[in-house]
């Protein structure tokens, strides 16, 4: 179903690739890219409650942290436009980024954006200093969105399915997405994370505080080493890879979040580390805007 709110259920792509045949796995992915042009991906399902909360709670501005290239900002400036509610960016960076797709694209659909200092950015979880962005009438969401009211929002997700898969995959960095697929997951259905930045062993941490009952449920694990060097870093080599796996299946991927993902997906495949025979769906969260970006930057 197509309207204002986005095209549900996302479609279901099946992908064949000789990797998949050699060891004996089944692949669709689901097109959470497609959801909505502008609010796609992860981003729609983890904001869909909390606008849901703010109009609830009679708030008039939705709040956020994000670098000058964040999905999220994007995704949160188009949520603001749709619902009629006025957004604000806390960027970190300098404001001459201001200049790039991302921001360009949010300050259009009148986001107002205030750029801080990577100093002062590491405060966004201190009451004092985020004082100054909260009012009566604001609804502070948490950078990338990771906030409790993000976790129904994704598991509905999981009912869309028109079967039961055994493996579920999916690109993670604050952990709010996978906590959301955990507390939604079916029995019998396992989940893999693929970590896109280095240093990600504070997933876990927060998946748990997101959704506690993920502490005693064995059935998730985040594979830390498909980083490729870190956050929104990558090497020509994935990039290529990328490249080839979308000009063999036709999904389009970009190299920082859904084309790591799958990256790591195979890798963890030519490893021994999924059973033969398993049915896999990869979650496309989105993020193909971010390319604008990185074309601009001259890196691919």
């Amino acid at each position: 179903m197509t309207n204002d709110q986005g095209r549900l259920p996302s479609p279901l792509h099946a992908i064949h690739h000789p990797l998949l045949d050699q060891f004996g796995v089944s692949l669709w992915c689901k097109r959470d890219d497609l959801i909505h042009p502008h609010l796609s991906g992860n981003k729609w399902r983890k904001l869909k409650y909390q606008l849901v909360q703010a109009r609830a709670e009679g708030k008039r501005r939705l709040v956020s942290f994000g670098g000058a290239y964040s999905n999220h900002i994007h995704a949160l400036a188009a949520a603001g436009r749709q619902s009629g509610l006025h957004t604000t960016g806390i960027i970190r960076g300098e404001p001459a980024a201001v200049s790039n797709p991302t921001l360009t694209d949010a300050r259009s659909w009148g986001m107002e954006l205030i750029f801080v200092d990577r100093q002062s950015y590491r405060r966004r979880q201190d009451p004092h200093w985020l004082a100054q962005f909260q009012g009566p009438d604001t609804l502070l969401i948490p950078e990338g969105g990771s906030a409790p009211l993000a976790l129904p929002g994704v598991a509905e997700l999981v009912d869309e399915m028109p079967f039961s898969p055994d493996l579920w995959v999916l690109p993670c960095a604050s952990g709010g997405t996978l906590a959301g697929l955990v507390s939604g997951r079916r029995e019998g259905q396992r989940i893999l994370a693929i970590a896109v930045l280095k240093g990600a062993d504070f997933i876990r941490d927060e998946v748990c505080r997101l959704h506690p009952a993920a502490a005693i449920d064995p059935h998730w694990r985040i594979a830390l080493d498909h980083h490729d060097g870190g956050y929104a870093k990558f090497s020509p080599a994935l990039w290529h890879w990328v490249q080839q796996f979308s000009a063999e299946t036709g999904l389009p991927l970009e190299p920082i979040y859904s084309g790591k993902a799958m990256w790591g997906l195979f890798r963890e495949l030519a490893a021994g580390r999924i059973p033969r025979g398993s049915r896999i769906v990869f979650l496309h969260t989105g993020g193909l805007q971010g390319l604008a970006g990185l074309r601009e930057q001259g890196r691919i």
